[in-house]
């Protein structure tokens, strides 16, 4: 009796969370939230306080003006998310806000191709298939008139309880590589900055600021330069 429940509980624990992982799958993930700010224009400064010394009157110590390039534009980090690039995506946007305050920097998962797509969705309902032909095969196969199951079903009979876990764990992993896209594109007022689909790399840190930089200090951003 208790060889009974044993085999009852290593049965039913692949089978729920192969339940699980077809739920989560096919539920809708929520609505995203708004991701646009209002327009924040630099802090007022009042009448009295914008008296320029005649000391930066001097080169060396003149404003540079990027004090507040960041305000009104935008910075998309698309990446994987099922690649576990969070974290990476994350600093970066930490970073940037930190070196241009203002800078409205939106996170937002870059989805696999379609075809990838469609099959990973078709994993988890072939996953529940050989489970249910290990369980109950020996009944199935009757029924739609193979008196004598396959050699490899057998081969599965014998085992059962390693086969289910092995087509859970070969399932889950083909069913994360088909949800990865590998990517993290960085883009700026909506054109590409950085691409790891294409460098085949990380940006670094210094690299994706100066790259920014660049895009936000040009004649076309700052009104009056150059």
């Amino acid at each position: 009796m208790a060889m009974d429940r044993a085999q009852l509980i290593l049965l039913g624990l692949p089978i729920f969370l192969f339940c699980s992982d077809l739920f989560n799958l096919f539920t809708p993930p929520p609505p995203k939230p708004p991701h646009h700010r209002p327009h924040q224009p630099p802090p007022h400064v009042p009448h009295q306080q914008r008296v320029i010394p005649e000391t930066l009157d001097f080169p060396s110590q003149k404003a540079s003006g990027l004090g507040s390039v960041g305000y009104g534009n935008t910075v998309e980090i698309n990446f994987c998310v099922s690649c576990s690039f969070k974290g990476t995506a994350v600093t970066m946007k930490k970073m940037l806000e930190t070196e241009f305050p203002g800078l409205d920097v939106i996170l937002a998962n870059y989805p696999a191709p379609a075809p990838k797509r469609l099959l990973a969705k078709v994993v988890p309902v072939a996953q529940m298939g050989v489970i249910g032909m290990i369980v109950a095969g020996d009944r199935v196969f009757p029924m739609i008139g193979i008196a004598q199951p396959p050699a490899w079903f057998n081969s599965l009979r014998a085992n059962r309880f390693g086969s289910m876990a092995s087509t859970w764990l070969v399932g889950n992993f083909l069913q994360s590589y088909l949800q990865s896209s590998g990517a993290f594109e960085v883009l700026c007022n909506g054109e590409l900055v950085f691409s790891k689909l294409k460098e085949g790399r990380f940006p670094g840190e210094i690299e994706l600021r100066d790259l920014i930089s660049k895009k936000l200090t040009r004649p076309s951003i700052i009104s009056g330069s150059y």
